[in-house]
């Protein structure tokens, strides 16, 4: 028999387009989860790569991969430099259900 070997999936990798980008932010932010937001910033700044963000955003590489992992928590700073290192604008929308 054939030993079954696998390797951990980085989402990092596939993260291609501007379009994919944004569309996977929008799902993390819109899942209200904070590890999970923290761990897709940590996916999209990888893909970017992490170096040249932390150049960018002026926060040293390793702070970078400790605040934007499942178990980080990102400042609001941090998060708003990140952000716009990678070209990226939140925008807020009412719920109107919830508004109600």
């Amino acid at each position: 028999m054939t030993k079954l070997v696998t390797t951990p999936f980085d989402a990092a990798k596939y993260i291609r387009t501007p379009e994919a980008v944004i569309d996977f932010l929008n799902d993390a932010f819109e899942s209200g989860h904070p590890p999970y937001i923290a761990a897709v910033l940590g996916d999209v700044a990888r893909s970017e790569g992490m170096t040249k963000l932390a150049e960018k955003t002026g926060v040293n590489r390793q702070a970078l991969y400790t605040a934007l992992s499942e178990n980080g928590n990102p400042t609001l700073e941090t998060l708003l430099k990140v952000l716009s290192a990678l070209g990226i604008k939140l925008k807020c929308e009412a719920d109107l259900a919830k508004a109600a």
